[in-house]
């Protein structure tokens, strides 16, 4: 008993002014989920703002605190590894939880939520759909890997799409999101980075004479070069991977191989095309929408070997 009293009376204690670990937890899970809430409405800028800081206010109501006593706790437990990553990891544990409550409802973001993974139009997302990535490592990325299943056709397309939420006090917002499709003789990839809140989307062109066998990447938060007490956390959201057969399942036995400098079929491209012009680019914000290709920050990486020597 007296040995119970005394690791007891050993363990750390967060200091009373700042906000109990436990309490801090349920605080950061329902801020998180208000800001997302906020990202993912139709708004313009302005109106994002406006209401991100409505839903935060009520948090903080609901709880009982304030922004300055908020703000305060959060540097103090972001600048102790040792307190803030238990609370860091039970945090991302209940988001999975909560997916359904943050899945993706009306607008860009969730007009693919409805497509079951066997459809022409697919989403095939097998992961969770939240994160929180801190600067970090190892906090501050997010790896993912898919095996392609027999749903999978030749010439697919695929296009990962996410709402992102950065909350810093200072310093240059830095994430990356990279995807590799593995085809077993080829692979190609593309990464795009950004650095403003809302909706992402990066998609990779289909090769009509090949079928997926693998797709693999990560999420990526940069920073830890630059070490700092200020706040930097990303909130990422609504990941979904859509998938698009571009080709009929008829066409897969055609005696005809596809030509090998075709990279994309009318009929996607313009699908997608059309969506993203819809949406705009994530690197910026603004009234006019980007194409999702534009900016020197995409770019693809196709690299060849030997399929025998690599069995």
């Amino acid at each position: 008993m007296g040995v119970l009293l005394l690791l007891a009376a050993c363990k750390p204690r967060t200091p009373r002014q700042y906000i109990q670990p436990d309490d801090m937890e349920d605080i950061l899970v329902d801020y998180y989920m208000a800001r997302a809430m906020a990202q993912r409405e139709s708004f313009s800028h302005q109106q994002r703002e406006y209401h991100t800081a409505l839903y935060t206010d009520a948090v903080f109501s609901k709880h009982g605190v304030t922004q300055a006593q908020f703000d305060s706790s959060l540097v103090y437990y972001y600048t102790r590894s040792d307190r803030f990553y238990p609370i860091f990891e039970r945090v991302n544990e209940r988001l999975d939880e909560k997916a359904l409550v943050l899945g993706a409802s009306e607008g860009e973001i969730g007009k693919y939520a409805r497509y079951n993974a066997t459809g022409d139009t697919a989403n095939v997302w097998p992961d969770r759909p939240t994160a929180l990535l801190l600067p970090q490592p190892p906090y501050n990325h997010w790896d993912f890997s898919i095996d392609a299943d027999s749903a999978y056709r030749r010439g697919d397309a695929l296009m990962i799409m996410f709402m992102s939420d950065f909350m810093y006090q200072s310093g240059a917002k830095s994430g990356t999101v990279y995807m590799a499709l593995d085809y077993g003789d080829t692979v190609v990839s593309r990464s795009q980075s950004f650095s403003v809140s809302g909706l992402t989307q990066m998609r990779l062109p289909e090769d009509t004479t090949r079928t997926i066998r693998r797709v693999h990447g990560f999420f990526y938060l940069g920073g830890a070069d630059a070490p700092t007490p200020s706040t930097r956390l990303l909130f990422l959201s609504d990941v979904q991977l859509i998938r698009f057969h571009t080709r009929k399942a008829d066409d897969d036995n055609d005696e005809q191989p596809a030509e090998a400098d075709s990279l994309a079929s009318d009929s996607i491209r313009g699908r997608l095309d059309a969506d993203s012009a819809r949406s705009g680019d994530s690197l910026r914000q603004g009234d006019g929408p980007l194409p999702a290709d534009s900016g020197a920050a995409l770019h693809r990486v196709v690299l060849r070997h030997d399929s025998a020597a690599s069995r």
